[in-house]
């Protein structure tokens, strides 16, 4: 195993990472922005106001995506575990 075997894991594993949580991230700032836009408009400035739906929003998408997410990360672990033969016999 060499140095580009390890950087290709690493690239792999960041690149997991981001694909499993974006639907997360990506839920919670689009209701931020939108929680702001009344904000803004109403000039109401209470924080549990941006704060609450935010955590719900977070939450319901990950109990939607969670089927998808555990997918994406078990065939990542098989792979990688698949690999890990030839990666001693390259030793």
């Amino acid at each position: 195993m060499d140095v580009d075997d390890i950087v290709a894991l690493g690239q792999q594993a960041v690149l997991i990472t981001l694909l499993a949580s974006a639907p997360m991230l990506i839920a919670g700032m689009v209701v931020g922005l939108l929680i702001s836009i009344v904000q803004s408009v109403t000039q109401i400035q209470e924080i549990t106001l941006s704060f609450v739906p935010k955590i719900v929003a977070v939450m319901v998408v990950f109990v939607l995506f969670l089927p998808w997410m555990s997918d994406l990360m078990v065939e990542y672990f098989q792979e990688l575990l698949m690999g890990f033969n030839d990666m001693i016999q390259h030793t």
